[in-house]
């Protein structure tokens, strides 16, 4: 299952930020990682059965604070798109027909 994870981390200096990275980076499983918030104190990892609480336990040992703000799983596009019901296709239909018998046809025999 493929997710996203976003860890609060204090990373006030920029050799913080690129130890973080570096670590987050040996991490199984993940595929890409950035760093997100106004303050850049947010790392957003995605990956493949990406170990959290290890990850966020790795990164409290060597940086003293993470808290584990969002573990979301990300859905393809591609098999969202599969997974969607095709939409029913808008048939034609001749006009209805209905003989009306109690009109005209009742006033040839009302003589």
């Amino acid at each position: 299952m493929k997710q996203k994870i976003v860890i609060k981390v204090s990373m006030s200096s920029e050799k913080s930020r690129s130890k973080a990275m570096a670590l987050v980076a040996r991490a199984d499983g993940v595929s890409s990682m950035g760093i997100v918030g106004d303050g850049k104190d947010r790392l957003e990892v995605v990956g493949v059965d990406v170990d959290t609480v290890c990850l966020v336990t790795c990164l409290r040992k060597k940086l003293g604070h993470a808290d584990i703000l969002l573990v979301d799983e990300v859905k393809d596009k591609k098999a969202e798109e599969k997974k969607q019901p095709e939409k029913p296709k808008v048939v034609e239909l001749p006009p209805y027909y209905c003989p009306c018998y109690y009109g005209y046809y009742c006033h040839y025999h009302h003589h």
